[in-house]
């Protein structure tokens, strides 16, 4: 395992190091130390690696990550997995705001609770949250799967296109052409495999599934109040 301080080196030539490593790397496993919630920690990796940050990080942890397996042994701040590819991110506690923003691939995993507009605008990212969720979570979501544990804010999925939001606790509400949707057997298959990879122990049955109405994909004058 590579161990690297960052009381020791500077947290641009820490990401520079991680950036560096392509497919063919034998440098597989590292672990950052003291972090001291540093912002754009691990951001841009595009390698097979492992990465244990043992320590809380700032903003944007994890962002446009390609392939890697990042752990955060602490929480984050806003933005963690902002526009992530591929690979996993697991966070050992809470997330902050917007958490996967605008992300198009890959698993982002929060064993603790996720703050305000959680997975907006995500294109393809699939989140499971093993707390609870803030408002306006999924704004704008256009592919991809979120799935909380817990209970939701206000607002879920406004706006949303085609991604799936599959809720066990209680939502506060439902933001504009969002609504409860049938849960079929390929759903609890599919959400079935998310739980287990975000080792997230719940009975897929015990979840209800939202998603759009398809109403304003287009704009309509009869649906101007809901714009």
């Amino acid at each position: 395992m590579q161990r690297i301080d960052l009381d020791d080196v500077a947290l641009r030539e820490l990401n520079e190091i991680l950036q560096a490593q392509g497919d063919d790397t034998n440098q597989t496993s590292w672990e950052i130390i003291n972090p001291k919630g540093s912002h754009a920690l691990a951001v841009g990796l595009d390698a097979p690696i492992e990465v244990t940050i043992k320590g809380s990080t700032g903003y944007y942890c994890g962002g446009m990550n390609k392939q890697a397996t990042i752990t955060v042994d602490g929480s984050v701040g806003p933005g963690v997995g902002e526009n992530m590819m591929s690979g996993m991110l697991k966070i050992a506690g809470d997330a902050s705001q917007y958490a996967g923003a605008t992300g198009r691939g890959g698993l982002l995993a929060i064993k603790g609770n996720a703050a305000s507009r959680c997975g907006i605008s995500m294109k393809g990212i699939d989140i499971v949250v093993h707390g609870n969720i803030g408002h306006m979570s999924a704004f704008m979501a256009q592919k991809g799967n979120l799935v909380v544990l817990g209970d939701a804010g206000d607002a879920l999925g406004d706006s949303i296109y085609e991604a799936n939001l599959f809720v066990r606790g209680n939502v506060r509400s439902l933001g504009a052409d969002c609504v409860e949707k049938d849960m079929t057997p390929d759903h609890l298959a599919q959400l079935a495999g998310l739980l287990e990879a975000a080792e997230a122990d719940a009975d897929p049955a015990s979840f209800r599934r939202y998603g759009s109405a398809r109403k304003l994909y287009h704009f309509d004058i009869d649906n101007a109040a809901q714009y």
